[in-house]
């Protein structure tokens, strides 16, 4: 029997090459992997013995051989295969493991050049691996060092059945495949619009206990993106903490954290089915985060709250007074954490900061499924630089208008459309979200804020078809509106506005969130 052993992740590859040697496999290798195992003192001779011929061009062809494909590729259930095999003197291969180059991890680091990439595209790798997953009934292929101790007790017991060496070749297309959207994302990273073929390459982080409701199974799945540094989200957070995450808190942590590092200030969120029903910014982030309570207490009960800075002492304690599903933060004071660890099952996170956060969002592509399909759109990412405020109305914002109305707009585009929020000092103070008629919405924010709502401004999604949610918040006695404009009645909330002297600007765009 005979077995190719060439890999980039080196983990568990001695152990694997030893047992494979100790069940009677003659080793094989190149470059580096075959350095490794023989200064470890396993068995190994080169490739160069099975091609005939020496690597060459710097190592770029290795296995590209008749010697190696051939005897990758021969079936073993056709006498007329076999015979050729013979006629060329070539000999069978039993056994491929292959890792590839290491090319996510390459061009995610800062500096590297076009030339230093394009090296570190594994060509003779995929193509074993191709070759062996093709003819699994009689070759093992092996992708994972995870696999290897399994693969060596079947082989061990003396079969491996046709339905492993299947699932170890699905395995092996699939890590080819993940291989290859990485190479296409980094060519396209300066290719503008959408692509008429795109693949997305995905890697498990765990399973869940269920989706959204018990009898829908679920599992957590990070994106692969080359030329990309690791997300500083959700994705890649740190429980510190308390029960397993479900998937309804991943979708709800996800929002959190989506908000706080919207706002460039000490801020604090409160969220409940993936909406803001609390949220402020100040100086003192445990006066952020009370005051991102008294926005709605009620409805805070079972939610998950995220801050942008490090969770102190004070901010603790108050916190712990709450029922919470889950606490995000950047960091936390000693403390702190010994404070929220007394909540046994209070799930804790700790997250990376973007690295431009509040400022500039970092853009992405935001996918969509719908049954048989996916929808894909460039994310809601506008620099707050990006946003023209237009004053329509006769009286301008005040100063501290215009701070809430900039507050605002940031807090708007992560709540459900149609979305309208009432902001004062900082704070939002009522929220109506996902009505089907945005003068509804306004009422609930109204309803919501009751006499909070005096003095505050109100900020909209999206325009005005009506001058209703202008009536709506003069009645609430708002004193300022932000909203996007372009509705072919925008002058009727113009007027309405100007009657009751509250401010308006738009911004020319808006945030509908769906």
């Amino acid at each position: 029997m005979r077995a190719i052993i060439s890999v980039s992740d080196k983990t568990g590859v001695t152990d694997f090459a030893r047992d494979l040697n100790q069940l009677g496999f003659k080793l094989f290798s190149t470059g580096g992997t075959k350095k490794a195992l023989t200064e470890d003192g396993v068995p190994v001779k080169s490739i160069s013995e099975i091609t005939g011929f020496p690597e060459i061009l710097d190592g770029r062809v290795k296995t590209l051989h008749p010697m190696v494909h051939g005897g990758l590729l021969a079936r073993r259930d056709l006498p007329a295969h076999l015979a050729e095999l013979a006629e060329n003197k070539i000999e069978v291969i039993d056994l491929v493991a292959v890792n590839l180059y290491p090319f996510v991890q390459t061009v995610s680091e800062q500096g590297v050049t076009l030339v230093e990439a394009l090296e570190n595209i594994d060509i003779g790798g995929p193509t074993m691996i191709r070759a062996a997953a093709k003819n699994f009934p009689g070759v093992v292929v092996v992708v994972d060092p995870a696999d290897y101790s399994s693969v060596v007790e079947k082989l061990r017991q003396g079969e491996m059945s046709l339905a492993e060496r299947k699932r170890l070749a699905q395995k092996a297309f699939q890590h080819v495949a993940v291989y290859d959207t990485a190479i296409a994302q980094y060519l396209r990273q300066d290719v503008e619009g959408f692509p008429e073929e795109m693949t997305v390459a995905l890697k498990k982080r765990y399973g869940l206990r269920y989706g959204e409701n018990p009898h829908q199974p679920a599992a957590f799945y990070a994106e692969s993106v080359a030329g990309t540094a690791l997300e500083a989200g959700i994705t890649w957070a740190e429980q510190l903490g308390g029960k397993e995450l479900s998937f309804n808190n991943i979708l709800d942590a996800d929002a959190a954290w989506g908000v706080v590092t919207d706002f460039a200030a000490p801020t604090a969120v409160v969220i409940k089915h993936t909406n803001p029903c609390g949220l402020a910014s100040h100086d003192d982030i445990a006066e952020a985060y009370r005051r991102a309570l008294s926005g709605d207490p009620v409805a805070a009960f079972g939610g998950i709250v995220a801050v942008n800075r490090a969770v102190d002492l004070a901010t603790a304690e108050e916190m712990s007074r709450t029922f919470y599903e889950i606490v995000i933060s950047p960091e936390y004071e000693i403390g702190a954490l010994e404070v929220l660890k007394r909540k046994k099952d209070l799930r804790i996170l700790v997250v990376k900061l973007p690295p431009a956060y509040g400022k500039s969002p970092e853009s992405y592509l935001d996918f969509r499924r719908v049954q048989g399909g996916f929808l894909m759109q460039g994310s809601d990412s506008l620099a707050e630089d990006d946003v023209n405020l237009k004053t329509v109305t006769k009286r301008k914002p005040t100063k501290a208008e215009t701070a809430d109305l900039l507050f605002a707009w940031r807090a708007v585009k992560h709540v459900k459309s149609n979305a309208i929020v009432l902001v004062k000092d900082g704070t939002l103070v009522g929220m109506g979200a996902g009505q089907p008629s945005r003068i509804v919405s306004a009422y609930v924010a109204m309803e919501k804020a009751g006499e909070k709502a005096k003095g505050s401004i109100l900020a909209s999604d999206a325009m005005f078809p009506f001058p209703d949610v202008v009536e709506a918040a003069a009645a609430g006695r708002v004193t300022a509106i932000i909203q996007p404009g372009g509705s072919i009645r925008d002058e009727d909330s113009i007027k309405a506005a100007d009657k009751y002297d509250i401010a308006m600007v738009f911004t020319g765009v808006r945030h509908f969130r769906h």
